[in-house]
Formats: C-alpha cells, structure tokens, sequence
C-alpha cells in the first residue's frame, strides 16, 4: 500500500477528539506507561489549541476524515534557547513502514526551521525501536540526559538534531 491514499495537513479544531483517541491506542499498544508520557498530558484532549502559538504546529495524518497519526513541533518547555521539540509523533499500524513517518518528519523539520529553531529535540522510548531507527535515519543523535522539561519523566531516551 502506498501512501497516496493518506494525506498530511494541519490540524483542525474537529480532528482534536480522533487524534486523542489514536495516540491513546497507540501508547496503550506499546504498553507504555500511562503516568510520565504523553497518556497523561491534559493537552491531548485539546491538541488543536495547545499548538493555536507562535512559532508551533500539528499535522495529523488523514484518509477519507479518519485519522491515523500526527506530529507536531513546538518550543521546548521549560528550555532557554531555540531549541523546539518534536512532540506527539504516533502512527496506527495501517500507516507503518510505507514511508509516512520520513514524510512527516521531513515536514516537521522544514517548518522548524522557518520557525527559526536552531536544534530539534525529542523523547523516546527504548521499545519504540523502528521510530528510533527513523530519528537516527533523520539525523537526531542521542542525549546522555534530558534538556528542559517536558514532563514526561517515563521518556528516557533523548535525541537532538541540529537544524
């Protein structure tokens, strides 16, 4: 399957209930620990406001109006510096391993740097290995420690790319 059927735009204020539910099933998935990780942020309910900022956006991933994943970027919180973050990217399985996540980080990258960051930083874990495999492929190097504060004190793989 290509992903000719699937189409990456912005985020609409519609898409905010699909896209919580998506992540949610992704992280449940991965079994992924429901304190320290995106499960528990408050913005995930409301994502289309919390990227409503200077300097942020959310592309979702989208096929006859079902979502099916998305990627943001927006300022590192709690971090002096242009340095932003790249957040909340998750795909369903439909979306895997066809080429969508190098698509999506692609755009992601390129708006960044219109943003005028100079470094992309994100959090990981270490069972999510293809999405490790595709920051590698991109370009991010890993961390030996986080950089400001995101939260999400369950993520313990930093990586960062400079712009």
């Amino acid at each position: 399957m290509t992903h000719s059927n699937f189409r990456i735009r912005e985020i609409q204020l519609k898409d905010n209930p699909k896209i919580a539910k998506v992540i949610r099933e992704i992280l449940i998935e991965f079994g992924v620990p429901k304190v320290g990780t995106a499960y528990a942020d408050k913005i995930l309910d409301t994502l289309y406001e919390a990227y409503e900022t200077e300097k942020a956006i959310y592309y979702v991933i989208e096929k006859e109006g079902e979502i099916y994943g998305g990627a943001g970027i927006k300022q590192l919180d709690n971090f002096e510096g242009n340095v932003c973050e790249l957040q909340k990217m998750y795909f369903l399985p439909e979306t895997r391993g066809i080429g969508l996540g190098s698509k999506m980080m692609e755009i992601c990258l390129q708006k960044a740097k219109e943003f005028g960051f100079e470094q992309c930083y994100l959090e990981t874990l270490p069972y999510m290995e293809s999405a490790r495999k595709l920051y590698r492929k991109a370009g991010f190097k890993d961390l030996e420690a986080p950089m400001g504060d995101t939260g999400h004190y369950s993520c313990n793989l930093w990586m960062l790319k400079k712009l």
